[in-house]
């Protein structure tokens, strides 16, 4: 399943600056994405997503992919695991000339139940924060 926008923010209320602006994907975890037993991901996988989310983000701030430059941040603080549906988003935290910092957190928002049936699953309320990170990008001059 690939990404999909759920949730995309606006600028709308965010100041001239664009700080506060959103960006949300959801997506499902395949088990073919599986790297360690117990059917754990490698943060690898969730640092890639951030990724994809800082790019929609200067896209609809900057007009610009942007490229990222660094993490200043990276907490693992929760599994994430195949079966599981996770939500990441990234808010524009800092505007520089060129720069922009942005906040990332992923969620765990649905589990899979593989020990109650091979398909059963539950949402989880609430979710689980499972990484979060603080990124920088660097968009093209205007």
């Amino acid at each position: 399943m690939s990404k999909t926008s759920a949730g995309t923010g606006s600028s709308a209320g965010t100041g001239s600056s664009g700080v506060g602006r959103s960006v949300t994907h959801r997506r499902y975890v395949p088990y073919s994405h599986a790297h360690y037993a117990g059917n754990l991901v490698d943060g690898a996988y969730v640092l890639g997503l951030f990724g994809d989310v800082a790019t929609d983000l200067c896209i609809q701030h900057d007009g610009d992919e942007g490229l990222f430059a660094s993490y200043s941040d990276v907490q693992f603080v929760a599994p994430v695991r195949a079966g599981d549906v996770i939500e990441v988003t990234g808010t524009l935290a800092r505007v520089g000339n060129r720069s922009r910092m942005i906040d990332f957190v992923c969620r765990v928002v649905c589990r899979g139940r593989p020990d109650l049936a091979a398909s059963a699953a539950e949402v989880l309320d609430p979710p689980i924060v499972a990484v979060t990170a603080t990124g920088t990008v660097v968009v093209r001059q205007k």
